[in-house]
């Protein structure tokens, strides 16, 4: 086995992610450059969870801007995610890597229900573990799922994957051709400087459970890789 920084991991990946260049609904193409990643990660002999997002889909704060109940429009961005899930699943399995979906609304025809001693279990025996349907509840967002499985399941960092952009920045470098990439940050400088790494409830539970985060391209052939390894890319926060 590889000599490796991380040995479970937990992967955020975006609904946008997955949309590819068209920024909304599903890009073959990329689910199956990001199963292809993934692979070669979980080849090496590392225990590899994701949260997907639904972005690509649907946004609750989209239905709220519409008129809609909140709690409604989050339900529905919280089955965009299952679907994002299958998504990434059949991307998966057709490279040969066993899978299992795991979601907190219950959907027994497609995935299974979100019990956390299997999931440690399947993680244990090789399995990716792809959990969808945010917490089961509104009001909160998949960077609080992502904060909260992984101190569940005990990862050793949480990976967010970015579409495009390579770590975090005091402003959008998108906007900004001054903006200034932070190298390394801790949580707690995430919160009293506003950075939009990840909402305020998500960067508190990381921060309160000592799980590190570390924010990099995955537009970059070979990222994931070059993180669970230890090359410094990114920004980390700890």
């Amino acid at each position: 086995m590889a000599e490796l920084k991380y040995k479970r991991v937990l992967l955020k990946l975006s609904g946008e992610a997955l949309a590819g260049e068209k920024g909304f609904g599903f890009d073959p193409k990329t689910a199956d450059a990001v199963a292809k990643e993934l692979k070669e990660v979980h080849d090496l002999g590392v225990e590899v969870a994701i949260v997907c997002g639904g972005g690509n889909v649907w946004r609750g704060i989209t239905g709220e801007k519409a008129g809609m109940e909140r709690a409604q429009a989050d339900y529905m961005g919280m089955l965009a995610t299952i679907q994002n899930g299958l998504f990434i699943q059949a991307a998966l399995e057709n490279l040969g890597v066993d899978t299992r979906v795991m979601t907190a609304m219950e959907m027994k025809a497609v995935a299974e229900p979100y019990i956390r001693r299997r999931a440690e279990r399947h993680l244990e025996k090789g399995r990716v573990v792809i959990f969808a349907g945010g917490t089961g509840s509104p009001y909160f967002s998949t960077d609080t799922t992502s904060a909260l499985r992984a101190a569940e399941i005990n990862a050793d960092v949480i990976l967010m994957a970015k579409n495009g952009v390579d770590g975090v920045y005091n402003a959008d470098p998108n906007l900004d051709e001054n903006a200034v990439k932070f190298e390394s940050l801790t949580h707690m400088d995430v919160l009293t400087k506003g950075l939009k790494v990840m909402d305020g409830t998500a960067s508190t539970m990381s921060m309160d459970n000592h799980i590190p985060l570390v924010v990099f391209n995955m537009n970059e052939m070979g990222n994931i890789k070059r993180v669970v390894m230890g090359e410094n890319i990114g920004t980390t926060v700890e």
